[in-house]
């Protein structure tokens, strides 16, 4: 009974960690990529310590609570389509143990998600007025985001080695 409270009382204080970090990243001016990333790393540690069902149901969990807490619904959109599920994403991939398929199912991944979100943005969200006026190439920002998403990953290994090695034990 008590590991069954400990898990309910683990995956609530990380959930409420997660949706205020989608707070941040919705109502901050800047910074928004970061309260992402961070709100990412934190079903690792579930999928850590309880596998990769409790996983599934941390991030199912932590979009709905945020869908109802969260004003603006749009901005739950990068956390539901990219960052809540590659730490699960990661998990899959990274137990074939070949770093050069790895890389290519996690580019494929990003990149399919990047996809979605540059129509998304084109087709739905972008007001033409203000597209017009942006002169950054498209493939730049690609490029800049592609780049970003090696950075992103290996910060990510690096929150999974360092919670494994320090700060599990104290939970």
């Amino acid at each position: 009974m008590a590991n069954n409270t400990k898990k309910v009382v683990l995956n609530g204080i990380i959930s409420a960690i997660v949706v205020l970090c989608l707070f941040f990243a919705a109502i901050m001016p800047t910074g928004k990529l970061s309260f992402y990333a961070l709100s990412s790393f934190f079903v690792s540690v579930i999928i850590i310590e309880y596998g990769t069902k409790s996983g599934w149901f941390f991030y199912i969990l932590t979009n709905l609570v945020a869908f109802i807490l969260i004003p603006d619904k749009i901005r739950i959109i990068p956390y539901t389509v990219f960052f809540g599920a590659y730490g699960i994403i990661k998990y899959y991939i990274e137990k074939l143990n070949n770093i050069v398929l790895e890389y290519i199912i996690k580019y494929i991944y990003f990149n399919a998600c990047l996809a979605a979100a540059v129509i998304l943005f084109k087709e739905i969200i972008a007001d033409n007025a203000i597209t017009a006026d942006i002169k950054f190439p498209l493939w730049a920002g690609i490029i800049l985001l592609e780049v970003i998403f090696i950075l992103y990953d290996y910060v990510y290994t690096l929150f999974i080695q360092y919670y494994r090695q320090k700060l599990k034990r104290y939970l």
